[in-house]
Formats: structure tokens, sequence, C-alpha cells
């Protein structure tokens, strides 16, 4: 659990700030307190509203040290939405489906070309602490 939390701050300590919050799980069962990270307007890397077709645009061609943004994405979803079914995100959703059509539309296999130069940047990365150094 610890790993976890080290590798999760790594990632998200750039624009987000860690917060507890209780969680109500769908099945009745006791709440948890759980730990979140949320990107708040007082943040520099807080970008607020921003055009949904242009949004999924930027994430569709975007790579980060901890991988394809677009697969984030629909990794994402499909967590979402398999929680319960009121566990789903309309924003998550409209996202992944304009990724989708997106990706449809492509002439070019950008998903294989990002893909192959993530695996080539990243391939050595086996410790936190060489992600926390691949990440500066």
């Amino acid at each position: 659990m610890q790993e976890v939390r080290e590798y999760l701050d790594i990632r998200e300590i750039n624009g987000y700030t860690i917060h507890y919050t209780p969680f109500h799980p769908a099945d009745g069962s006791a709440d948890i307190q759980t730990l979140v990270y949320i990107g708040t307007p007082d943040n520099e890397q807080f970008m607020g509203p921003q055009d949904p077709q242009a949004l999924a645009e930027h994430i569709y061609k975007s790579v980060g040290p901890s991988g394809l943004n677009k697969d984030y994405l629909l990794s994402l979803e499909t967590a979402l939405d398999s929680l319960s079914p009121e566990s789903g995100d309309g924003h998550i959703t409209d996202l992944a489906n304009r990724l989708r059509s997106l990706r449809a539309a492509s002439n070019v296999d950008i998903d294989q070309i990002q893909g192959e130069a993530l695996q080539h940047k990243l391939r050595d990365i086996g410790s936190t602490d060489k992600q926390e150094e691949t990440e500066k």
C-alpha cells in the first residue's frame, strides 16, 4: 500500500492536493475514509473549464511519464463504470466517446507510434525513485 501511495504522490503532486473524504460503497457496507487527489483553482496547474472537443484532442495526442493519456482516460471510464450502475461520470464518458471518434477518424496509427515511443522511454523504470527522476 505504501508503494502505491508513494507512486501516486509522485504522479499527482504537480497539479493536485491531497484530501480525505468518506467513501460510501454502493452495496451499503460501512463508509471508508479515502485519500483523493483534487485539482483546485488555487493550484497554478489548474486549467478550469475547457472546450470538451479541444480537451479530447489534447488527451488523444498527449503522452506523459505514466503512459498515454488516452489510455488513462479510457481506463478511468471503464473503472468508473464497473464500480456500480451509479458510478459513471458523464464528463469522462463524453471525453472518451470524443476520443474514440478521433481514433476512428485518424488515418495514422498514432496509438502504435506513441506506444512504441513510450515503451522505449520507460523500459528501464522499475522503482518509484526512478519514476520520480523521470518525471522531474
